[in-house]
């Protein structure tokens, strides 16, 4: 039996078909389930399963623990990508120098990219201790006597949070953009140098628009990666004190899963899914206007 050319077109759809339908169930059904959930009043503790409308979302504006983590989720976000570009860069331009031990420096430098957040965010527990900690003793090393609960105050704990987020992740977004450094060919900065350039002159013509639409292709992820932060927190401050550490993917998780309202971290979850994907979509137009 001889199988036309028409016929054939079809069998690499009926191969790949199986995967293609596992893969669209366990991704739009739990969208669309959320969704769904969106719109009812869930408490498997009470029992409550009520259809309420919009009226969750309409709450989530009037909950002051919501306002309070939307609030320092823009401040975690925000604060710790500019420390990501300027540090990331700093550090890669130092990774790309010559030097002896440059690729031992390499290796180890992303040692904390490695590590578990929760590991992480438990070590950074500890070191904040005012009692014990490793940063205080440090401290009262040169200042005797001195005093401070790092993780009691908003202002120390919420920069100590975005701190250990720094520590971890900012080794690899500094390789990354360390691979777009290795890119640039250095006949272009011996010719710069032959027509007087200094090396910040060289930084601003030359390096810096070069690797500018690499390091914006790199902030696309980790500003997203950002915004679902939970386990740090989880594990470091577990939002505290009071709510004031308590980042958006925090919250949900523990309307969903400590406070059983299913419903509103329902609301909540399509509401970061929503901005998600509409900072994604501002992103690939600002990569398309880059690449023209």
């Amino acid at each position: 039996m001889t199988i036309s050319k028409k016929s054939m077109k079809w069998i690499p759809w009926i191969l790949i078909l199986p995967v293609v339908l596992i893969r669209g169930f366990t991704t739009l059904y739990p969208i669309c389930a959320t969704l769904k959930n969106s719109l009812f009043d869930i408490k498997v503790l009470s029992g409550v399963h009520e259809f309420v409308g919009l009226s969750n979302y309409v709450n989530v504006f009037k909950d002051p623990k919501i306002l309070t983590s939307i609030n320092f989720t823009l401040v975690f976000v925000v604060v710790s990508m500019v420390f990501h570009v300027v540090l990331g860069v700093c550090l890669a331009l130092i990774l790309n120098m010559k030097f002896k031990g440059r690729r031992f420096l390499r290796t180890i430098v992303l040692i904390p990219w490695a590590m578990p957040a929760v590991v992480i965010g438990m070590a950074a527990k500890w070191g904040f201790n005012n009692d014990y900690g490793l940063i205080n003793d440090f401290i009262r090393r040169f200042v005797p006597g001195f005093q401070f609960n790092w993780l009691i105050n908003t202002g120390s704990a919420r920069a100590a949070v975005i701190a250990m987020d720094l520590w971890k992740d900012l080794p690899f977004f500094a390789i990354l953009v360390l691979s777009g450094l290795q890119f640039i060919s250095s006949d272009i900065y011996e010719a710069a140098k032959v027509d007087g350039a200094n090396s910040i002159q060289s930084f601003f013509r030359i390096t810096l628009p070069l690797i500018t639409k690499n390091v914006i292709t790199l902030c696309i992820p980790f500003t997203l990666w950002r915004l679902t932060t939970f386990d740090l927190v989880y594990a470091m401050t577990s939002g505290g004190p009071g709510e004031d550490t308590s980042l958006i993917a925090y919250r949900i998780t523990m309307e969903a899963f400590t406070n059983l309202n299913v419903g509103y971290a329902s609301t909540l979850a399509v509401m970061l899914f929503i901005v998600m994907a509409l900072f994604s979509w501002f992103n690939i137009r600002v990569m398309n206007k880059l690449g023209d």
